[in-house]
């Protein structure tokens, strides 16, 4: 939904009437991840998918249902069983789907919508929770705050809500044996990068590339003002990160990465970012270097599961050499820790 909200604005303003078709749960090798979304108006135009392809037929039929009754359906596709999965999935893998009216839902839950759309402009993180029996008609707006916008109060399906947030998984969930979906939209994924370095350079690039939201962050001026920056970072802090890291939410859609090479610099980091519930958190270095950075923390009382949150040496190991090397190392690792979060 979150990609498509301009064009979703557009058929609204035009008056089109349209079905959305959302990805609730996935199973095996589904090639669509949870949330994804198709988007169907009554004259057949289509956005997104669902399957790649594998059930979008049967959902274009669908939704033409949905849009003459206005109930909304749960929809189970994967390979044909005694459990009567209704559509066979090329890939293998199983799903189901929740289809209902768009038109509708925006028609009576603006104050939602209107929300929604200002968090996808301004990238602030929310939650929708809505109810996903056959018909269903109920919908909860959670900022991660705790704040939500909607007539729908209930303290459980806000905690699981946050939930799903916290852990990077939009997901169904029962609540007074009735179905809900808490599909995330979660702000833009944020590096903070401390220390300029050669490395640095190259990893700016792939931040790029990737979508972070790039911060960097380095007392030493020379090191920040003069390193020569092909792309730029999003914001230069000249600082010990001790002195600025708070201003940052450190949560499960902010990542760290240690390249500073200097003791004094990596670990006035590390006391802020191990105390903290960031996603990730890297250090440069090789094996020896980090059983030193270890002692270190543990001298200054920082115990062995919290230690273990580092990834150290960091990036996947693809026998990386030049920094160019490194820095897709880094990004490999960073890309596969978000993935499985999602």
């Amino acid at each position: 939904m979150k990609e498509f909200h301009k064009n979703i604005s557009q058929w609204i303003e035009e008056k089109k009437t349209f079905a959305i078709a959302t990805v609730i749960q996935a199973w095996g090798s589904s090639p669509r991840p949870i949330g994804s979304a198709m988007i169907v108006s009554e004259d057949l135009e289509m956005m997104g998918s669902v399957s790649g392809g594998c059930v979008e037929g049967q959902i274009l039929r669908e939704a033409q249902t949905v849009l003459m009754d206005g109930q909304s359906k749960r929809l189970a596709y994967g390979i044909t069983d005694e459990n009567a999965w209704s559509v066979g999935l090329s890939c293998g893998g199983k799903m189901q789907v929740f289809l209902e009216d768009f038109t509708k839902f925006e028609a009576k839950n603006k104050a939602i919508w209107t929300a929604l759309q200002m968090c996808f402009q301004n990238d602030k993180g929310c939650i929708l929770v809505r109810k996903i029996e056959e018909g269903a008609s109920e919908y909860l707006l959670i900022y991660p705050n705790g704040t939500t916008v909607g007539t729908t109060q209930n303290d459980v399906l806000i905690q699981e809500g946050l939930s799903a947030y916290k852990e990077r998984k939009s997901q169904v969930f029962t609540h007074n044996e009735t179905a809900y979906f808490a599909q995330i939209f979660p702000k833009k994924d944020q590096l903070l990068i401390v220390g300029a370095a050669h490395i640095t350079v190259d990893l700016l690039q792939l931040a790029k590339l990737y979508d972070f939201e790039t911060v960097l962050i380095d007392p030493r001026k020379v090191f920040a003002e003069k390193t020569q920056f092909t792309i730029p970072p999003d914001q230069l802090l000249i600082d010990y990160p001790s002195e600025v890291l708070s201003n940052f939410d450190l949560d499960a859609y902010t990542y760290a990465v240690i390249l500073s090479h200097d003791p004094k610099i990596d670990d006035n980091a590390l006391h802020v970012l191990l105390k903290s519930n960031i996603g990730y958190i890297g250090a440069l270095g090789s094996r020896k270097t980090h059983a030193k950075r270890v002692a270190r923390l543990q001298e200054a009382g920082f115990d062995e599961k919290n230690i273990a949150r580092i990834y150290a040496p960091i990036g996947l190991d693809i026998r990386a050499k030049k920094p160019k090397e490194i820095a897709l190392s880094i990004m490999a690792e960073l890309v596969k820790v978000r993935n499985v979060g999602s």
